[in-house]
């Protein structure tokens, strides 16, 4: 699938798969960032992208990430709509970082990754509820 895209910076490199395996392609940060201990920042990914009709980007930290800088993503995932493609959307990865100590994400690094899904638009159905409950939140593991 070819997927429209713009860089910030054309000097940093397009988003990539690392592998021929990999299921996401990786951001690079388009410009040093440091993030204070128990602060959330936005990381510049360098991408502009027009996600196709019928997809979503959904983007998460790299694996290592959390382990390496002791970042998260504050709210889990990132999730980067089709109509989010103009001149002024350059994707930002939030990141919380959850140490005691600054956290430097340098120029170039590769962050967080991307990962296309195809997504579906429902129309409600109101009805009444079928099928006996089942306990509520967490049942399934207190029996």
């Amino acid at each position: 699938m070819r997927v429209a895209i713009t860089r910030v910076d054309p000097s940093l490199p397009l988003p990539r798969y690392a592998t021929e395996g990999a299921a996401g392609f990786d951001f690079y940060c388009r410009e040093t960032v440091e993030v204070a201990p128990g602060a959330i920042a936005a990381i510049p990914s360098n991408a502009i992208i027009a996600v196709p009709d019928g997809y979503v980007l959904v983007v998460a930290l790299r694996s290592s990430t959390p382990s390496s800088k002791g970042l998260i993503i504050p709210n889990g995932v990132g999730i980067i709509d089709r109509d989010y493609c103009g001149p002024d959307d350059e994707i930002g990865i939030l990141v919380y970082n959850i140490g005691r100590d600054p956290v430097t994400v340098e120029r170039g690094e590769r962050i967080a990754q991307g990962l296309l899904l195809p997504v579906g638009r429902v129309e409600w159905d109101e009805q009444p509820t079928s099928g006996p409950s089942r306990g509520g939140f967490g049942s399934t593991g207190s029996k």
